[in-house]
Order: structure tokens, then C-alpha cells, then sequence
């Protein structure tokens, strides 16, 4: 019989450090070597028991051999224990959240948003893209060129996807140039993601260009307490497919974990020529200890699809609602067919390097490094071109114009550094931060085919050229930020909370543009976005708070070069938002109801015209606003039935718009004022519903309702470049089959636009005077959205 001291080592939850306990026990040696280990205090017992002694009446001396081989032991034991423990769970989860609180609001921070979970992510991935996954929350206008495949946007309080900052764990993902997110260049983010947050107005500040209508903020798929794997197959309208597979090695002993989802997705395309064919890869590799986590992600995607952003007019829409007249070949004798390589090819990569420290009870150190590449090419077919706007001299060739084929290749790079620091303690929380991107990139353009023509007493000349420089351009970009965050609790329910950040931009482009005329611009902005809040705390239920903030924003690329060119200026913008909010959040009722006020300066908005890629132009105007309530409930009325709704009603205005409109001949132009008009692409009313059934426990039906109000593709606000309201009704159906392993196989099936509508939810529009200039002349290009379409789908969890 002998002594020996057993360390116990655990976390205290109060403040972080591991900690050893000290325990003596007893241990007693039986004629059958079994040990009984059995605490000393236990030792003082006087009780009488004859079984073999199995107490102790009186403590026994230990020998010195005995004492240094059972500390050795112990010290073994210790160690290996050390050696092989697994991090809490809770401690993982804490430090994954770490990583995105510098950009995260919380139920402390006046700022008005809305969080999407991971289960409701996995749910909507019946949809094909993000923008269609988030359509249903508050503000939110979703369009399409091609019936929810290929290129997607979404606006936010009519806000375009260029002024929504986007980030993946706080590093922004929008471009740098174009200032947008591409979502079909990396199929399914919403199915690599573990939440979403949306904050709607100028947003909380993070590295990169600052929010001005909105922010949503993606976070990656969290680690896991288990190993997982989840299967998802899905086919519907247009032959589309989705396809996918997320799976994760769960916290192994020694605390890394393993995640990975792959997703594709092919389709023809609702309309003509809209073919797609998208791929996604994310990877991630983590290790945790217990004050620390350090993340490796890979996120890569790559996208082939047809060229769909040209729209077409009312008249070509009604005769064929498919109609879609790139690559257009006509022949001699009136036949047509179409150009089968018009298409936008594109890859993207990113590579992040994520590591959060807890420094002690009260700091806590996040630092973060990207890499992203870009790189691919547009190729389409024109006709009846003249050759000198593609850089060929018409004497050498010794013709004017051509059908020809071009490609515009492109190519990016850009170099992200991230580093924040929070102290958190009692009533106060500090964030420190700041980061620095550098970003290069290459367009250019070439002609690969050229054709000429000429019928000449019945024999047709051709004079073919393979290959021919068209123009070339480069760009740099310097991109450094500071901010500094505060929460303040003054009690228990009034908190203070401030927001300031410096932007300096250095941003330079050089060489020629597809017009084949020169771009020389070099400028530096430096920008100071503040944002003040008070949020208070009627009770454990209710909040009310109110926030005001500025935020300036840079042009992006095609506005720069479409200013350049026609020699005009191009302004940066700003904008003062105001909002007060109430919020109520009980068990079976929540309620939000938010005002908001958004003031511009120089707000750049869409002036009707698109370029020859896509892009929409835009204009900056003087003097513009939205005011706006949105309303958002949801009610569940009993285990079966619920309701969830959001509303919002505003007025969006140009404040004394000067229109600049063109001679049809473009021989001269006027400027018109017109008044007080409508912003483009901002309706004045949107709504949805959902209304929920769940008639057993693994079923659910869903009538989900979508409105949009009127609204205009520029700022004239002429009846001519009207977009009419629409309402869609959409339905989904879903059931869970619980398997005897406890897998489960959930089947899901999604009808859209129940009632056939017949809506077009964007255009392009531009507006000309007729040679005489008496009366105003409209060119239009819709972009027809399908009618009843479906999409089923079939997901195996492991």
C-alpha cells in the first residue's frame, strides 16, 4: 500500500489558463494486482469493514522508492494526457467565431441586420446561387440574364452589387477594379459557408472598400465535433444539374480538422445561347490548441458560360421569350445561324492563411493573408465592324469594314494582409485593425478572325487575317485601411459604440482601352468613413438603437474609362445614413421595424447604358436620397403553422436631374433638366412571405410570396424606361427519412412562378433626341425572366 499524487489539468471557464490540480490518494495492492485509487481524505473513515482491509484505520508512511516511482508514473501519465487532449469543444467554437467577430454585429451593435444560419443555407441550396438564397431577406431585389443560372446580381435598398461589400472571414472578396462579386465564378458560396450576415446600410467596418448601400459577410464552414459528410444531387428546368459533396474529419485528438465541399453545376440555360458550366472547390485546414487557431482555405471556382448581358428588345422578347441575338450569323441568302464559342470563361483562386491568438483573458490577436488569382478570356463574334476601331489600318487591308472574331483576355492578381487586435473586458471592448491589398491586373483584346466580303461580278473575295493586337491596358491598385471599434456599456442597457476608418487608395491605369483610345489616369483618394450608435435594452426582450455613419466610395474601372473617354469627370461618392431601429424577439414572435435615411453626395447611379462587356454605366448625379421603413415579422402560431414576412416601403430620388441626351447621330448632344426623378433600379416597394406547414415531424410545405414595385432602368424617369411590378409565387416541399444507421435522406422539390408571370426584373435604356430634337427617341434591352420552372432535389447525410 502506497501514496501517489494524481494531477488533474483542465480549463477554467472563468478566465482561460489551464490549470493543475494537486490531489494525494491512496493506493492499495490486492492479492489479485488490482488497484483501487481512492482519495486520502477517504483514508480518515473509522468505519469497520473486515473485507481485506479494504479501509485503512491509520495512514502508512510511504517509502522513498515507492514515492519517486509513483511520481514518475505520474509525471508520465501528465504528459501523455497533455500530449494527446483534445480542445473543448467550446473553445473550438470560440475561436472559429474569433476569426469574423472584427466584422460581425452582435445584439449589442446598432446596426441593422439580419443572420442566416447553416441550416437554412443548406436548405436554400435548392436555389443556384447565393443572390437567389438570400432573394427573401429584407431590401433585397434579385436579378438574372439567364433564369437564376449564370450571371446573378442581387441589390440591397436598390443599392447595385458594386457598393455591397462582400467578404469571406473579414477578407473582401469583391474585385478590385470592378468592385463587384461574381457569383458564378465560384458556384455555391452559400454551400461552402457555415452563416451569412447581411448588414443593410453602411455596415461595420473591415478591411477593403467600405459599405454603402450594405455588407454581407460569409463565414466558412466552422469545425465540426464529429466527422460528417453530406451528398446532394439536384436536376430541374433547362436541364440544369447541381451537384455537390461537403464532408469533414471532425476535431481529431491532436486538434486539427479537415473540411472540404465540391459543387458544380451545369445547365442550357433558360435562354438561348445561356449555356453554363460552373465548378467549385473549398479546402480547409485547421489546427487548434487551447488559447489558439491557425486555418489554411483554399476556394477555387471556374465557370464557362454563354454570353447572355445584351438583353434584348420588348418586341424580340414577346415574338420568342429566349431570345438572345449574340453571335448572330446571317448569310447572302437570309439564312442565320449562331457563333457556338460566344462565351465568358473565367477561373478564380484564393488562397487564406487565418491565425487568432488569445493573448490572455482580455486580448485576443487575429491576422489573416490572401492571395487571390484571376484569369480568362471573353470570345464573341460581330458584324459588318469597321477594322480601324480594332487597331488594323483600312489601307493595308484595303477594306473598311468586316465580320470578325475577337477575344479579351484578362488576367488579376491581388495580395491581402490583414491584422486586428480586441481588448475585451468588464463594460468596455476595443477592436484595432487595419489591412493593405495590392492588386495588378491585365486586359487586353485581340482579333483572332477576320472576314471581308465583297460580291464582285459574282465571285466573293475573302481576305482572312488569323490574328491582330486590338488594345492593351494595365492596372494598379494600393489599397490601405486603418480602423479602430468601441463598445461601451454604460449599465446593463445602454451601450455606446463608435466606428472610424481611413481608406488611402492609390489607383493607376495605362495603355488603351477597346475603343482603342488612350486611358492615362493615376489618382489617390483618401477617404475618413465614421459611424457613431447607441443601443439600449428595454428588456431581455426588446432593443431599440440608432446609428449614424459616412461612408465614400471610388469609382470603379468601367466608370473611370467611360469618363476618360468621353473626357468628363468622375467624382467619388458619399453618403450619410441614418437609422433607428426596434427590435422584439420572444419564442414564438420576433418583430423589427427600422428607419433609415440615405443621404448622397455624387452618388453614382446607373445612367441606362451597358458596354460592350456587360458593365453597367454609370453617372455621378448631384444631389440624391432613399428613405426607407422596413418592417420584418414572423409568427408561429403552433407546432405545424408559421409565418414569416418583411416589407419595406421607400422614396428614391435625384434631386434636380440634369439629363445629358444625344443627337441619334450623335453629331451633338442637350442637357434637359428634368426635375426631381426616380433613382434607377430602386423600387419604392418590396415584399415577400413565407408561410410555413409542417404536417409531421420530417415535413414541410412552403408558400413563399415575392414583390417588387415599379421601377426604371436609369434616372430620367420617362415612361419609356419603365420596369413594370411583378409577383412571383413560388412553393417548395421537402420530407426527412431517418435511416436505421441515423443517416438521413431528405428529398426536396421547389416549383417557381406558380402563376406563369410574365416578368422582366432589369434592363439597360439609353434616351436620344431625333435628328430635328423635337422628340426623345429610347432604345431598350430587356432581360426576360422564365416563367413556371422547377428544380428537385435528393441530400444523403452521413
Amino acid at each position: 500500500m502506497f501514496y501517489f499524487f494524481r494531477i488533474f489539468a483542465h480549463d477554467s471557464e472563468r478566465n482561460g489558463y489551464r490549470l493543475g490540480v494537486l490531489q494525494l490518494f491512496v493506493a492499495e495492492i490486492t492479492p489479485s494486482n488490482l488497484i483501487r485509487i481512492m482519495p486520502a481524505e477517504e483514508t480518515t473513515m473509522r468505519k469497520q469493514n473486515n473485507t481485506r482491509g479494504r479501509y485503512l484505520h491509520k495512514t502508512t508512511r510511504p517509502r522513498a522508492k515507492q514515492m519517486i516511482a509513483c511520481c514518475a508514473l505520474t509525471a508520465t501519465l501528465f504528459c501523455g494526457s497533455l500530449a494527446a487532449q483534445t480542445p473543448q469543444r467550446d473553445t473550438v467554437r470560440t475561436l472559429d467565431e474569433v476569426i469574423i467577430r472584427d466584422v460581425r454585429a452582435n445584439n449589442k451593435t446598432p446596426l441593422t441586420t439580419t443572420t442566416i444560419d447553416r441550416r437554412t443555407l443548406e436548405e436554400n441550396k435548392i436555389a443556384s446561387a447565393l443572390p437567389y438564397m438570400l432573394e427573401l431577406e429584407p431590401s433585397v431585389v434579385t436579378s438574372s440574364e439567364n433564369g437564376t443560372v449564370g450571371v446573378t446580381n442581387l441589390r440591397i435598398r436598390g443599392v447595385d452589387a458594386t457598393r455591397i461589400n462582400v467578404n469571406i472571414n473579414g477578407i473582401t472578396l469583391n474585385d478590385a477594379e470592378s468592385q463587384t462579386v461574381y457569383w458564378y465564378n465560384i458556384p455555391n458560396l452559400g454551400g461552402m459557408s457555415q452563416s451569412v450576415q447581411l448588414q443593410r446600410g453602411v455596415g461595420a467596418s473591415n478591411g477593403g472598400a467600405a459599405a454603402f448601400g450594405g455588407a454581407m459577410n460569409l463565414q466558412t464552414l466552422n469545425t465540426a465535433a464529429k466527422p460528417y459528410a453530406t451528398a446532394d444531387l439536384s436536376w430541374g428546368s433547362w436541364n440544369t444539374r447541381q451537384y455537390g459533396i461537403v464532408a469533414g474529419s471532425g476535431l481529431t485528438k491532436h486538434g486539427f480538422s479537415f473540411d472540404a465541399a465540391y459543387n458544380g453545376l451545369t445547365s442550357d440555360g433558360f435562354i438561348r445561347g445561356g449555356q453554363t458550366d460552373q465548378q467549385s472547390l473549398f479546402l480547409s485546414a485547421s489546427h487548434y490548441s487551447d488559447r489558439s487557431v491557425l486555418k489554411l482555405i483554399a476556394i477555387l471556382g471556374e465557370q464557362h458560360s454563354g454570353i447572355t448581358w445584351d438583353g434584348a428588345s420588348a418586341e424580340e422578347l414577346d415574338a420568342d421569350p429566349r431570345y438572345n441575338g449574340r453571335g448572330k450569323i446571317k448569310d447572302q441568302f437570309g439564312n442565320v445561324t449562331y457563333y457556338p464559342f460566344e462565351t465568358d470563361n473565367y477561373k478564380q483562386q484564393h488562397y487564406q492563411l487565418y491565425y487568432s491568438y488569445l493573448l490572455n483573458d482580455f486580448w485576443t490577436l487575429n491576422a489573416a493573408l490572401d492571395y487571390t488569382h484571376g484569369f480568362g478570356y471573353t470570345e464573341s463574334y460581330k458584324r459588318d465592324r469597321k477594322i480601324d476601331e480594332y487597331g488594323m489600318d483600312t489601307l493595308a487591308f484595303g477594306f473598311r469594314r468586316s465580320d470578325l472574331i475577337y477575344r479579351k483576355p484578362m488576367s488579376n492578381n491581388a495580395y491581402t494582409a490583414n491584422l486586428s487586435t480586441r481588448y475585451e473586458r468588464g463594460s468596455l471592448a476595443l477592436t484595432f485593425g487595419g489591412s493593405y491589398l495590392y492588386y495588378n491586373g491585365e486586359h487586353h483584346g485581340e482579333v483572332i478572325w477576320m472576314q471581308r466580303e465583297i460580291d464582285h461580278h459574282g465571285t466573293t473575295l475573302t481576305a482572312d487575317k488569323p490574328f491582330a493586337d486590338w488594345y492593351l491596358n494595365t492596372s494598379d491598385k494600393h489599397d490601405a485601411t486603418l480602423f479602430a471599434k468601441l463598445n461601451y456599456d454604460i449599465n446593463s442597457r445602454l451601450n455606446l459604440y463608435a466606428d472610424l476608418q481611413t481608406r488611402f487608395i492609390k489607383y493607376t491605369i495605362a495603355g488603351t482601352d477597346d475603343d482603342y483610345g488612350k486611358i492615362p489616369f493615376d489618382t489617390t483618394y483618401l477617404f475618413f468613413n465614421p459611424k457613431v450608435g447607441v443601443n439600449y435594452l428595454l428588456s431581455s426582450e426588446q432593443r431599440l438603437y440608432a446609428v449614424a455613419g459616412i461612408s465614400n466610395r471610388e469609382p470603379a474601372r468601367a466608370d473611370i474609362k467611360e469618363a476618360v473617354g468621353n473626357n468628363h469627370p468622375i467624382n467619388p461618392e458619399t453618403m450619410l445614413d441614418i437609422e433607428l431601429g426596434y427590435q422584439l424577439q420572444k419564442q414564438d414572435f420576433h418583430f423589427h421595424a427600422n428607419l433609415y435615411a440615405m443621404l448622397y453626395k455624387d452618388q453614382l447611379t446607373p445612367n441606362g447604358f451597358i458596354t460592350e462587356s456587360g458593365y453597367a454605366l454609370m453617372e455621378n448625379v448631384d444631389k440624391s436620397y432613399r428613405l426607407g421603413l422596413e418592417l420584418v415579422g414572423g409568427y408561429r402560431f403552433d407546432k405545424h403553422f408559421s409565418l414569416d414576412a418583411n416589407l419595406t416601403l421607400s422614396t428614391n430620388k435625384v434631386v434636380d436631374y440634369v439629363a445629358d441626351l444625344w443627337y441619334t447621330d450623335w453629331s451633338d448632344h442637350q442637357r434637359v433638366d428634368l426635375g426631381t426623378t426616380d433613382l434607377a433600379l430602386s423600387p419604392s416597394l418590396v415584399g415577400a412571405a413565407v408561410f410555413t406547414y409542417r404536417p409531421v415531424k420530417n415535413a414541410k410545405v412552403q408558400l413563399i410570396g415575392k414583390y417588387v414595385g415599379e421601377q426604371y432602368a436609369d434616372n430620367t424617369g420617362l415612361d419609356a424606361a419603365k420596369l413594370d411590378a411583378y409577383f412571383l409565387l413560388n412553393s417548395r416541399f421537402a420530407y426527412t427519412f431517418n435511416m436505421r444507421n441515423g443517416n438521413e435522406l431528405e428529398c426536396q422539390l421547389a416549383v417557381n412562378n406558380i402563376l406563369n408571370h410574365n416578368y422582366r426584373t432589369n434592363a439597360w435604356c439609353g434616351a436620344y433626341y431625333d435628328p430635328t430634337g423635337k422628340s426623345v427617341v429610347t432604345d431598350r434591352g430587356y432581360f426576360q425572366q422564365p416563367g413556371r420552372n422547377f428544380m428537385g432535389r435528393v441530400i444523403y447525410r452521413f
